[in-house]
C-alpha cells in the first residue's frame, strides 16, 4: 500500500507547476495535500473514476486547508478534532477496516511567535484526538507538522534554536506525541541521516544549497512498525516549498488491530 502526502502551498498553483504528473506517476492508494489554499469550487480536480475525494476548506479564503484522495471509500470522514469544525481546513480523518488514516496540516507558531501558546493548546487536544482513534485501532497520520523534531531534521540547528519550528516546546509536543505510542517512520528507516528535509525557505539559492528542513511526516501507531515496509522524501520534486513524502506499508487486510 502506498501512501503519498505533499503540502502543495497552494493546490492551482501547484497544478500548472506538474502536480498532476507527479499524482499520476505515484498511482498511490491514499495521497493527502495539505495548505490546498482554496475554497470549493475553485478548482476542478480531474483525478478520475478512480479515486473518492475529501476536502476540508478554511473559512478564510486562501488559507490552509487539507484535501485527501483515496481508491477505497472509506468507512467514515470526520473533518477536524471530534465535534470541533475546525475553521482553519487542518484535519481530515478517513477510518478503514483495519487503521485510521488522519493528514494534519498543524499550526504554524509564527515567526514572532505570538501563536505559539495556541498551537501548543492544539498540540494536545490533537494529540488526545489521535490516542482516541488509536485506542479503536492504528492509526497512521501524516503532513506538515510544522516542527523539526531532532537537530538532524534540520540544516542549521544552532541558529535556529528558538525559532518557530524549532522552539523546545514545539519539539517538547513531538515528543510527546511520539511517546505516547507513534513512531516517526523516516526514522524507523533512517534513525541518524542527515540533509534529507522536507521543506525550504523561498530565500535565494537555499535549495539549490540544501538549506532545509525535514518538518513534513508520516507517523504511525507503534504496533504498525512490523507492517511499514518504505519510506522515501522525493526531494527532486518541485512546484511547492515543500516536497512530497511517502509510506509504503504491507496490505492492510494482514494488519492485526489488537
Amino acid at each position: 500500500m502506498k501512501l503519498v502526502s505533499w503540502n502543495v502551498n497552494g493546490l492551482r498553483a501547484c497544478v500548472t507547476k506538474g502536480f498532476m504528473d507527479y499524482f499520476n506517476e505515484m498511482d498511490a492508494d491514499i495521497f493527502c495535500i495539505q495548505e490546498s489554499k482554496l475554497q470549493e469550487g475553485q478548482i476542478d480536480l480531474a483525478l478520475g473514476e478512480g479515486y473518492f475525494q475529501f476536502w476540508n476548506y478554511a473559512l478564510k479564503k486562501g488559507y490552509s486547508g487539507t484535501a485527501v484522495f483515496a481508491k477505497k471509500k472509506p468507512l467514515s470522514v470526520r473533518y477536524g478534532l471530534e465535534e470541533d469544525s475546525e475553521p482553519e481546513g487542518r484535519v481530515i480523518t478517513l477510518e478503514f477496516d483495519r487503521f485510521y488514516f488522519v493528514t494534519v496540516y498543524t499550526p504554524n507558531a509564527k515567526r514572532d511567535l505570538s501563536r505559539l501558546d495556541y498551537r501548543l493548546e492544539w498540540e494536545d487536544r490533537f494529540r488526545a484526538y489521535l490516542l482516541g482513534l488509536d485506542a479503536v485501532k492504528p492509526v497512521i497520520v501524516c503532513g506538515d507538522l510544522n516542527v523539526a523534531h531532532q537537530e538532524i531534521d534540520l540544516k542549521h540547528p544552532k541558529p535556529n534554536m528558538g525559532n518557530s519550528g524549532f522552539t523546545p516546546e514545539e519539539r517538547g509536543k513531538m515528543t510527546e506525541l511520539l511517546g505516547a505510542g507513534f513512531v516517526d517512520t523516516f526514522r524507523h528507516f533512517y534513525p541518524d541521516r542527515t540533509d534529507v528535509y522536507s521543506w525550504w525557505s523561498f530565500m535565494p539559492k537555499v535549495r539549490e544549497r540544501n538549506v532545509g528542513w525535514r518538518i513534513d511526516y508520516f507517523l504511525a501507531s507503534e504496533r504498525l512498525r512490523p507492517w511499514l515496509t518504505d519510506t522515501r522524501i522525493d526531494t527532486e520534486i518541485m512546484g511547492s516549498d515543500h516536497c512530497p513524502v511517502i509510506l509504503e506499508l504491507a496490505d492492510p487486510d494482514t494488519i492485526e488491530n489488537s
